[in-house]
């Protein structure tokens, strides 16, 4: 079964220096029939004004998954870290017991633009932690470059960032007019999310914003219309 949800169903969150998208229920936004999909908790699809950002705050008990796409923030938190991320770079916490952590637009004048995501761990009050890493976006498709990468995963697949739960993120850079073919376990269940691009999936388009959720499929074809980004959520 394949339900699509476009971009503009979002919920939406404006507050001055920051616009923000929401694909669940979130702070302000709620609608019960969006409050997650599986151990999928959040995707805000946030832009944050140059020179604000989010204040410290503090998380307990979530996986979270921040993906830079635009200019660079810094972040600060409990655990001693102090640095910068750029686009491209891919930031892993672990709440666990309590981390506090602020972060930046750094800039004067660009916007930064970042995806947050939260996913339910499968084990409370762990230990917080801290990964991050860059992945390279795909320019020629290049034969034997991989098409779908994994960002984050229980048992750290393919040098991904560690995640407390049984739950696999991936990217998946397409060029050209490339086809994506993969199989699907009809026990587990899927959510892909547009990054950039166009593709057709599911005899239907997605664009940026838009996602589709997947649930007892054995398969899966993707088609990019000119090249394409995009988030593949494996979930149990």
């Amino acid at each position: 079964m394949f339900e699509i949800r476009r971009s503009q169903q979002r919920g939406q969150g404006r507050h001055g220096w920051l616009n923000s998208q929401h694909s669940f229920s979130f702070a302000g936004y709620m609608d019960p029939e969006r409050m997650g999909f599986s151990v999928l908790r959040v995707i805000n699809d946030d832009e944050v004004a140059p020179g604000t950002g989010f204040a410290t705050h503090t998380h307990r008990d979530m996986e979270i998954i921040s993906i830079i796409l635009q200019g660079t923030i810094e972040h600060k938190d409990s655990m001693g870290h102090v640095l910068q991320l750029q686009a491209g770079d891919v930031q892993r916490m672990s709440a666990g017991t309590g981390i506090t952590h602020s972060e930046y637009n750094v800039s004067s004048d660009e916007i930064l633009r970042l995806l947050q995501i939260w996913i339910e761990p499968n084990q409370l009050g762990v230990t917080p932690g801290y990964e991050q890493l860059a992945w390279i976006d795909r320019k020629e498709g290049k034969e034997g470059d991989k098409k779908l990468s994994v960002l984050v995963s229980a048992d750290r697949r393919d040098g991904s960032m560690f995640l407390h739960q049984d739950a696999v993120l991936s990217v998946g850079c397409l060029v050209n007019d490339e086809l994506l073919a993969l199989s699907l376990n009809m026990a587990r269940r899927y959510y892909l999310h547009m990054m950039t691009g166009e593709i057709t999936a599911a005899d239907q388009t997605l664009t940026e914003g838009d996602a589709l959720t997947i649930e007892n499929e054995n398969s899966l074809q993707l088609q990019a219309k000119g090249g394409a980004r995009f988030l593949l959520f494996d979930l149990p």
